[in-house]
């Protein structure tokens, strides 16, 4: 059964959905991200996606004050992304209540310190965040482009223990079209043994049911509950098959 895990998009305190990464797109949906965190709680959920737009922008974490109030509130198991560029950033998201970081940018602009961070924090904690554009690695809150595929991105890190990884097509995101079956597709024949996370895309029950078909591990979900594209209700249903 695929595990499905609801999104949390942070920019200026607020609970917000990007379309395609665009920060110009942004949507407010609620100025209380942890009582948001704990509707999914209260519907049964067990893990939460957490992004810090703000962060991602600034290269540096800038609402860790959220982590630790839903951290507390929740009792869930949150993995956090954005602005996570070096080791004294890594720790105090780590501190601050997430079970997992997720790292995009920097596996990217500095490999010899995402291998270390893999082996010292142990690939359990480290999660790679692949999100591309064109088919090629987009870093910096999906601001910049590098020249980087996917699975060589990926590929550069399995050496080194990587079991996590977290792949969104930013094409997909937030259009709630469907997500990118070829891509994920693709990536389970390359690496039979990563613990891969869909994201981007996600419009209906139907979508995290082709992809549990595939056999993917986890999938995000974000602007489709927001938009009551999907219910709780529907994702309650559907864990219970």
């Amino acid at each position: 059964m695929i595990r499905i895990i609801p999104a949390i998009d942070i920019m200026s305190g607020k609970c917000v959905r990007l379309t395609k990464g665009d920060y110009s797109t942004a949507k407010s949906y609620s100025d209380n991200p942890v009582e948001v965190a704990e509707l999914f709680r209260d519907a049964g959920l067990e893990s939460l996606h957490i992004v810090d737009l703000d962060g991602a922008r600034a290269s540096s974490p800038q609402n860790l004050k959220v982590l630790e109030s839903i951290a507390s509130a929740t009792g869930m198991k949150i993995e956090w992304g954005g602005g996570i560029k070096d080791r004294s950033a890594l720790d105090a998201v780590l501190g601050s209540g997430a079970s997992q970081a997720i790292c995009g940018s920097i596996a990217v602009t500095d490999m010899e310190e995402f291998r270390n961070w893999l082996t010292e924090y142990g690939p359990d904690r480290i999660i790679l965040g692949a999100d591309a554009r064109g088919g090629r690695i987009a870093t910096h809150g999906w601001l910049r482009e590098s020249g980087l595929t996917v699975a060589q991105l990926v590929e550069t890190y399995i050496p080194y223990g990587l079991k996590k990884v977290i792949c969104t097509d930013i094409a997909c995101d937030g259009m709630l079209h469907g997500p990118s079956f070829g891509l994920y597709s693709s990536l389970q024949e390359l690496f039979p043994d990563l613990e891969l996370t869909a994201s981007g895309g996600i419009g209906s029950i139907a979508d995290i049911a082709g992809l549990d078909r595939m056999g993917i591990g986890s999938v995000i979900v974000g602007k489709a509950l927001y938009e009551n594209r999907i219910t709780l209700n529907e994702i309650r249903e559907y864990c219970r098959k």
